[in-house]
């Protein structure tokens, strides 16, 4: 029995010798950490500062960086097309001749009639001077070869086609807002330049149809605008002609329209009375 006991004792001890304890996976990664913990070299807060200031003072500032490289590059747009004392020696040596191309290179450029005064301003010509240029320009362009001429329009000069020139050309160089106007516009025009200021019945009155498409027109081509009122009952708008219309015309004041035949003239004088 005893015998018996003692093998079934050291069958038990064997069997606990036999039994492996696996760890869990947190144990596992706790011991892991330890390790590497322990592994790790110490850090040396003062040795950190001293190799970052080293690379802190060569680093340069912004103010240095600024004050190394140029404020502006140069480029051909600061440079002038040309000196100011170079063109005042210029315009120091020009006689007649150059003065009056200069003159005739001006009216070329400009679209709208200049004065003499405004001729003097953009020239820094005198007075005598630009007068002159202007009269030199007259006769060269009053030869019968030239299809130019040098028309004072409403108080300016231009430069401009001769009218019997013109009309040849003027269904390919005609302005799109100067298309051929109707027999009923022209008449309708004209009796507002020989009696303005004239009101829209006095208009009806001469040409005994009504006015209203033949007004629209007008105003829309800008040949007549509203002048005011006249001094009655009801107080009709008065109409008149425009700078656009001396100037379509060629005309330099109201005064120089062509004078009217005894017929016509003897409406007018009707309709004034």
């Amino acid at each position: 029995m005893q015998e018996a006991g003692r093998v079934e004792e050291a069958g038990q001890k064997k069997n606990k010798k036999k039994t492996v304890r696996i760890p869990t996976v947190e144990v596992v990664v706790e011991r892991e950490a330890d390790l590497n913990e322990a592994s790790a070299p110490a850090v040396n807060d003062s040795a950190v500062s001293e190799q970052a200031a080293p690379a802190a003072e060569n680093t340069p500032s912004a103010a240095d960086r600024d004050a190394g490289e140029p404020a502006h590059a140069p480029s051909d747009a600061d440079e002038p097309y040309e000196d100011d004392e170079e063109l005042s020696l210029r315009r120091a040596s020009m006689n007649l001749d150059s003065e009056t191309a200069l003159l005739e290179a001006v009216l070329f450029l400009e679209s709208e009639p200049q004065s003499v005064e405004g001729l003097e301003r953009i020239t820094q010509f005198s007075h005598d001077v630009v007068t002159e240029c202007l009269d030199r320009l007259k006769d060269k362009y009053s030869a019968p070869d030239s299809g130019i001429e040098l028309a004072q329009i409403i108080g300016g000069w231009l430069l401009t086609p001769k009218k019997e020139c013109f009309d040849l050309v003027r269904e390919r160089y005609g302005k799109k807002n100067e298309g051929r106007l109707s027999k009923a516009a022209i008449e309708t025009l004209s009796i507002i330049a020989y009696s303005q200021p004239i009101t829209r019945a006095e208009i009806e009155s001469i040409r005994h149809v009504n006015a209203d498409n033949m007004m629209r027109i007008l105003l829309e081509r800008k040949f007549i605008k509203e002048v005011g009122k006249k001094d009655i009952p009801g107080k009709p708008v008065l109409y008149g002609t425009t700078r656009e219309f001396l100037e379509f015309f060629h005309l330099q004041s109201i005064a120089d329209l062509p004078q009217l035949d005894e017929k016509e003239n003897e409406r007018f004088i009707e309709l004034a009375r």
